[in-house]
């Protein structure tokens, strides 16, 4: 029996606000792999993390490259720091580039590492140690962050993928406004829905392939399969040139940040959780058009929030009303608040507790405290306090989702079209 091994490489923290995509340096180490005839065992991966994690790169991603474990392994190594030390945004104080070589298996223990990366904090120091122990071979640049990063990309199992095509553009246009043809976009998801996903958010008639960065992508399109990513490129046209492109495999897409809380007493901050509650108090707007309300259960309350930039999500979620169930998925930040990517209805209280009506057709008021009602039109009375219950129309539906806008919406979460 042959047994094939392998050269797992993690790279992570390369990029900054201001340019550089780790994909963008993955995709230059390909093509020198290439032209020194060294293959991928597999597609890049990118795998994204924590995304409330408080030292993040700017999508929080990592890259990871598979290949053969071979007499050209060294060489891919060289490839590898090489293209590092020359592409990254070293300049940028935040940019601490991390690269691993891990040789043989992905272990169990790897994988939970991984996991923990998106769910919890990994502090450098203790990347580092996990990764020696497993027998990684690492290099920090700077502050060496990335490792953390390097190491949950090669490690991380993906029973739940998508894929990513992201084309790159030249140097000299970094920077400076895409040149993409909008008309074609539309035509792109009409024609590959939902194979693809996350091309246009129509509600606010944003392109979501274009980034916002000066970064080296051009544009990004997002899919279930290969296959419409090779059609979509086709339907998409530029008025510049496409120096590049790459398709990665990756988590993105697959609430696999979401953990199933028992209660919400069990939540923690900057986690990410799936969890029931009843609505407390109507859903309100604050300066600066963000929008709060509390959700409970037997174990405590939490603050839940959908932000301005979620746009028209706010109008659905003022909907919601005291009495409620929900489910909401999402993570907590900074402000202990829950952030809401999306929430189902588990039960609507239909139901309001009015004035009766008299007899004469007209709704009753208070007579006074403990006086019963009177009508203003007839002058009848009755006796009793009690209100009686009368059934509401909820614009909301039992069982069914709202999510937040494409424009809006976090790397790894769930959209409605893939569940």
């Amino acid at each position: 029996m042959i047994i094939i091994k392998y050269l797992h490489i993690g790279i992570d923290d390369t990029d900054s606000p201001d340019g550089m995509c780790t994909t963008y340096l993955a995709s230059q180490i390909i093509n020198k792999f290439k032209d020194n005839g060294i293959e991928l065992a597999d597609y890049p991966r990118l795998i994204r993390l924590n995304p409330f994690a408080r030292f993040k790169t700017r999508g929080n991603g990592g890259v990871s490259l598979k290949i053969l474990n071979d007499d050209k392994s060294n060489l891919a190594r060289k490839i590898v720091l090489s293209e590092v030390e020359k592409l990254s945004m070293f300049d940028c104080d935040n940019t601490n580039p991390g690269v691993i070589f891990y040789e043989g298996e992905i272990t169990e223990e790897m994988r939970e590492y991984a996991f923990r990366a998106i769910y919890e904090f990994i502090e450098i120091d203790e990347a580092e140690k996990f990764g020696k122990s497993v027998g990684c071979e690492i290099h920090k640049f700077k502050k060496g962050r990335g490792i953390i990063g390097s190491i949950a990309a090669i490690s991380l199992p993906l029973s739940d993928y998508t894929f990513e095509l992201l084309t790159y553009r030249s140097a000299e246009n970094y920077g400076t406004k895409r040149q993409i043809d909008y008309e074609s976009v539309y035509l792109m998801d009409s024609e590959t829905f939902p194979d693809t996903f996350e091309n246009i958010d129509y509600s606010e008639d944003y392109i979501a392939i274009e980034p916002k960065t000066p970064c080296p992508v051009l544009y990004g399109i997002r899919s279930n399969t290969v296959e419409a990513l090779e059609v979509a490129k086709s339907i998409v046209k530029v008025n510049e040139p496409v120096v590049d492109y790459c398709i990665f495999k990756t988590n993105q897409h697959t609430d696999m940040h979401i953990q199933k809380a028992s209660d919400i007493a069990s939540m923690k901050q900057f986690g990410c959780y799936e969890v029931v509650g009843e609505v407390k108090n109507k859903p309100t707007i604050i300066d600066g058009g963000h929008m709060f309300f509390y959700i409970k259960d037997e174990s405590g309350e939490i603050e839940c929030g959908a932000y301005e930039p979620t746009k028209n999500f706010r109008k659905i979620v003022s909907h919601l009303r005291p009495g409620d169930v929900i489910r909401v998925f999402g993570g907590i930040g900074e402000q202990n608040t829950f952030n809401i990517e999306k929430f189902q209805i588990l039960e609507l209280n239909d139901v309001e507790y009015k004035n009766p009506i008299c007899k004469c057709g007209k709704r009753m008021t208070s007579a006074g405290k403990n006086k019963g009602f009177k009508c203003k039109k007839c002058g009848n009375k009755i006796e009793s306090d009690e209100k009686v219950q009368v059934k509401i129309d909820r614009f909301l539906e039992t069982s069914k989702f709202y999510e937040t806008p494409v424009s809006a919406r976090r790397h790894l979460s769930k959209p409605l079209c893939r569940m």
